[in-house]
């Protein structure tokens, strides 16, 4: 199987000048715990939920309304390509410690969500458990 086969198609973006409590709405209200950020029609970060508690909260910052996704965003993206296999993108999720991975097509265009719960629903149970443990094991 494809990893467009069990993506969520149509992932939405935000750009990087969104505030943060505009992005924790949109998680909330789409029950979504990352966005990927997009700037001159190219994904250039993703901010999840811990990005928000760990680098506006824990990191001290007073007023953590006036940041934006590009404070807090991570830069390193990791990402599968719809020509890969299930197999493909969980080795790289399982190698990288990610539970989601944006999915860009072959005009380098994002098109999708890959999720853990996705490949749950696609794939074996045996690939499923391998990356679960990989992704919630401790992080050195």
């Amino acid at each position: 199987m494809r990893t467009w086969e069990a993506m969520h198609p149509g992932a939405r973006w935000i750009a990087p000048e969104t505030d943060l409590r505009t992005v924790a709405r949109i998680m909330r209200d789409e029950d979504i715990g990352a966005l990927p950020v997009g700037e001159n029609d190219r994904l250039i970060g993703m901010v999840t939920d811990r990005d928000i508690a760990l680098r506006a909260w824990a990191n001290g910052h007073d007023d953590a309304a006036l940041l934006t996704a590009r404070d807090v965003m991570t830069r390193d993206i990791v990402y599968c390509r719809t020509s890969e296999t299930i197999e493909e993108a969980v080795r790289l999720m399982e190698s990288k410690k990610v539970r989601r991975l944006p999915v860009i097509d072959d005009e380098k265009r994002m098109v999708g969500m890959l999720s853990l719960g996705d490949i749950s629903h696609a794939s074996s149970g045996e690939l499923t458990t391998g990356l679960v443990k990989a992704v919630t094991a401790h992080h050195a």
